[in-house]
């Protein structure tokens, strides 16, 4: 079972650019304080940073809350990003390797599932998306 350890979750709006660099430098210092390693803090912070600039870009803006969460055995972060923006027609679509709505490289999706150890989106076309990633110290 997962809990959040006191007093650690944080909610960041995301609404401009240089709210994506607080989005940045949160999830690092949260990931230095579950003692993810070096490695996972990077990766960490690079799916985040890959998910805040989707989620102002297509989403609109929202926010992400960043959470410092134990499962008895380790810590790790959790990192939710929610809009209420169009939403994803097609996940499956959106999380192809390649394919992109904009004119991004369309990695965003694909490339941070793999960086991180949870990934799970919810999605509804005209309601807005939520994406939940998180890694655990080893």
């Amino acid at each position: 079972m997962t809990t959040v350890l006191p007093a650690t979750a944080q909610r960041l709006p995301i609404a401009t650019d240089s709210d994506i660099v607080h989005v940045r430098q949160l999830v690092r210092t949260v990931a230095q304080q579950a003692r993810l390693t070096l490695v996972d803090q990077t990766k960490l912070v690079t799916a985040a940073s890959e998910l805040a600039r989707n989620t102002l870009v297509y989403g609109g803006g929202g926010d992400v809350i960043v959470t410092l969460v134990s499962d008895a055995r380790r810590t790790g972060v959790r990192c939710v990003f929610s809009d209420s923006g169009p939403g994803i027609a097609d996940l499956d679509l959106a999380l192809t390797d390649g394919w992109t709505s904009g004119s991004g490289l369309g990695l965003g999706l694909s490339g941070s599932r793999r960086l991180v150890e949870h990934f799970s989106i919810d999605t509804t076309p005209g309601l807005g998306t939520r994406v939940e990633i998180a890694t655990w110290s080893r």
